[in-house]
Order: C-alpha cells, then sequence, then structure tokens
C-alpha cells in the first residue's frame, strides 16, 4: 500500500506539473492575436507576435533550469522538502500569473510564468524519489506509470484551460492554485520525513557545482546525453510541428488538432499504463533502439505528405515512444543512480527542455520552405539515436566479455 501511494503521489506530481506548463496555450493566442489594444499585447509599443513568442518560450526556459537544479538539489536537501517547496512555489507562480492578467502587467507575467516553470521543473525529482525506494519490476512499471501522467498532463493544461475559461480568464490559474496545495498536502502526507543531510554545502554551492550538466565529465554520461538529445529532438520536432502539418495538408482547424491530440495521447498513456512497464528479456539498449526506430518511421511517415497515413501515424506515435521513455530512466537509474538520482534524471528532463528549444529553433527555419523538412529532420535524428543506442550496446557487452565478466553484461542491461 505505500508503495501505491508513492507511485500515486509521484504521478499526481507529473500530472500537475505538465498540466501548468500547458495550461497557457489556448490562452495565450486570444490575448495577443486579439484586435483589442492592452497593456500586455502592446508592451513598449513591442509587436504582438513578438511578444507572444517571448511568452510561450519563458516556462520551459525555467523547466530547464529547474530539471537541471532541483534534482541536485533534494540529492542535498532530500526528496521530501524539495517536493513540498516547488509544490507551494509552483502554486504560488499561479497565484501571480492570475495576479499579473488582471493588472496587465507584462514583465509581471513573464516573472510568474518563469518562476512557475522553474519550480515545476521538479519532475526529475519525482523520478528520482521512485528510484530510490522502488527496485526492478516495479520500478520499470512505475515508471511508466510517471510517464503516462506525464504525457496526460500536456492533454490535461488545455482541457482545464478550455472549460474553466467561461468563469474568467485566471480561473484555470487559480484551480491550478488549488491542486497544486492540494498536492503538496499529499506529498506531507505520504513520504515519511528524511533524515537532515549532514553536508554543510549550501544551496547555493549545490546549484553552483552539483547541477545536472556536471555530470558531463563522466565519457558515459557524455554518451547519453548525445544520443538522448538526438532522439529528444526527433521528438520534440514531431510535438512542436506536426500541428502546422494538420493546418496544412489536413487543413484542420484548432478543434481538429485537439482531437488528433487528445488521440494520441491517450493512447500513449493507454500504453504507458498498460504494456510499457512489463520487463522483458531484451536487453534495455536494444530495446530502446527499436522503439527509437519506432518512433522515426511515425515521423517519417507524416513527413511524407500523405493525409491518411500521415493521420495514422500521429496517433501511432504515442506507442513507441511511450515504451522508449519507459525503459530509459530506468536504464539510468540502474547504471548511473551513483551519481545521485536526482542528477540524473535531472540531467534527462533538462535534455527534452534543450531539444525544445534547439527544435523550435531550426524548425522555425526550415519550416519557411516545408514544415516536412523539420519532420524529416526529426526522423534522420531519431534513425541516428536508435543506432548508437544498438552500438552502445555492442560496446558495452564486448567489454564486459573482455575483461572475463560475461554476466557483467547482462547486470549492465538490466
Amino acid at each position: 500500500m505505500k508503495n501505491n501511494l508513492l507511485i500515486a503521489a509521484a504521478c499526481m506530481l507529473a500530472l500537475l506539473s505538465t498540466t501548468g506548463a500547458s495550461l497557457p496555450y489556448p490562452i495565450l493566442p486570444p490575448l495577443f492575436a486579439a484586435g483589442t489594444v492592452n497593456q500586455l499585447n502592446h508592451f513598449l509599443g513591442l509587436p504582438p507576435k513578438l511578444l507572444f513568442g517571448i511568452a510561450l518560450t519563458i516556462n520551459p526556459l525555467g523547466l530547464m533550469i529547474g530539471a537541471a537544479l532541483l534534482g541536485p538539489l533534494s540529492d542535498r536537501y532530500g526528496r521530501r522538502p524539495v517536493l513540498l517547496t516547488t509544490a507551494l512555489g509552483a502554486a504560488a507562480g499561479h497565484a501571480l500569473t492570475a495576479w499579473a492578467l488582471i493588472i496587465q502587467s507584462y514583465p509581471l507575467f513573464l516573472l510568474a510564468r518563469f518562476v512557475t516553470g522553474l519550480l515545476e521543473g521538479n519532475g526529475a525529482v519525482a523520478r528520482a524519489m521512485l528510484a530510490d525506494r522502488l527496485e526492478g519490476p516495479l520500478r520499470l512499471k512505475a515508471f511508466s506509470w510517471l510517464n503516462g501522467a506525464f504525457y496526460t498532463g500536456w492533454l490535461a493544461g488545455p482541457l482545464l484551460a478550455g472549460f474553466t475559461l467561461q468563469w474568467g480568464i485566471t480561473t484555470p490559474f487559480w484551480v491550478a492554485v488549488v491542486a497544486l496545495v492540494v498536492m503538496a498536502a499529499m506529498v506531507a502526507a505520504v513520504l515519511p520525513k528524511e533524515t537532515p543531510s549532514t553536508a554543510t554545502t549550501s544551496w547555493w554551492q549545490v546549484a553552483r557545482r552539483q547541477h545536472s550538466m556536471n555530470l558531463l565529465k563522466h565519457a558515459e554520461l557524455r554518451t547519453l546525453f548525445i544520443v538522448q538529445l538526438a532522439y529528444t529532438c526527433g521528438v520534440t520536432a514531431f510535438y512542436e510541428f506536426y500541428p502546422l502539418w494538420l493546418v496544412e495538408f489536413a487543413h484542420y482547424d484548432a478543434r481538429g488538432i485537439a482531437w488528433m491530440t487528445a488521440l494520441m495521447c491517450g493512447l500513449m498513456t493507454a500504453c504507458s499504463l498498460t504494456f510499457a512497464g512489463r520487463a522483458s528479456m531484451v536487453a534495455p539498449l536494444r530495446r530502446a533502439a527499436w522503439f527509437a526506430f519506432g518512433v522515426a518511421a511515425t515521423v517519417a511517415a507524416v513527413a511524407l505528405g500523405n493525409l491518411w497515413i500521415g493521420l495514422a501515424a500521429i496517433v501511432a506515435f504515442g506507442i513507441p515512444n511511450a515504451f522508449y521513455n519507459a525503459i530509459m530512466p530506468n536504464w539510468c537509474a540502474d547504471r548511473f543512480g551513483h551519481h545521485g538520482q536526482g542528477a540524473v534524471m535531472g540531467l534527462l528532463s533538462m535534455i527534452f527542455c534543450v531539444a525544445n528549444i534547439l527544435m523550435a529553433l531550426a524548425g522555425a527555419v526550415l519550416a519557411l520552405i516545408d514544415t516536412r523538412l523539420v519532420l524529416a529532420l526529426g526522423a534522420l535524428l531519431a534513425v541516428w539515436a536508435g543506432w548508437r543506442l544498438l552500438r552502445w550496446e555492442a560496446v558495452m557487452a564486448d567489454a564486459a566479455i573482455e575483461v572475463g565478466a560475461p554476466g557483467a553484461a547482462l547486470g549492465a542491461n538490466h
């Protein structure tokens, strides 16, 4: 029962963090595209589209920094206090966002969205918490459920905004405030108090010297960074530009895009909760490689431009992506956990944020020529990631045999 509550708390945290990140997506476009001039969409006389772009990217920037810092901070101060602090801090961030909308303060709005993103980068802490307390097949299943919660959040945020906007533009943010306060109470009830750390390092020293990027001084973790970045760039190329493909080739409106997204996220969540967390005798990196190839195939199918194949591929994308994201965090927890689970999971979360930024910049240029070029690039990057994972697994197996420890190859793969 205690493990079930732990997993439930982690999943609720993941759900609320991505819900908070995606909450403004249906709110911001009308604010900045409306013909009515106000202090938000004409701050300093700047073009509304520029202000919109900044407002859209400031939260992921906070998420990226939070992912790099919060995991190591939880290694130093404990999972429970960091989760409690970030949940309550994110609630305050949503309240500040609502207040900024009321007084139409663009600088305060940016500050609130950045701080909220920074504190909602605590998904790495939730993963580290599960890695600490669970082992074997249960941990693999828990990671799969956690991924399902993350996916659901990206769908729940826009839906929450859509259903509550009728009561005012700030209502979705107040709902998020209440949900995060309840989440903090759940964390306080479920997670036992941890033994205080005897370390004397301050939070600033931890943030400056022990952030997740420090892991890149280790050769294997540099390999992980490169491979995972390639894969997540392929994934984010799809996430960010398949809606544009739907507009250009399927002539979908916002409602049509929402339905396609709901189908994809629903399938991905169902797969995460039912199949992706099951144990397998196949080496994890080999399994991850084949699922990376599966992701590449679905993204390439969308890039081909054929309408019905593309629509089917968008929905099917959720299956290999769900499996990949159940396998890799579990394998990383086993292989690199001695570096600190918070730091390792923080690195994985930070890589995803970096990929979002990189593909947004590259895609903005390629989309001027043809949206399918962005998707084709994403497919190629996912293929390369799969190929590199297969090579990595083979090298580790050969190294284990050379030192006369054939069992080590299996140990590295489970």
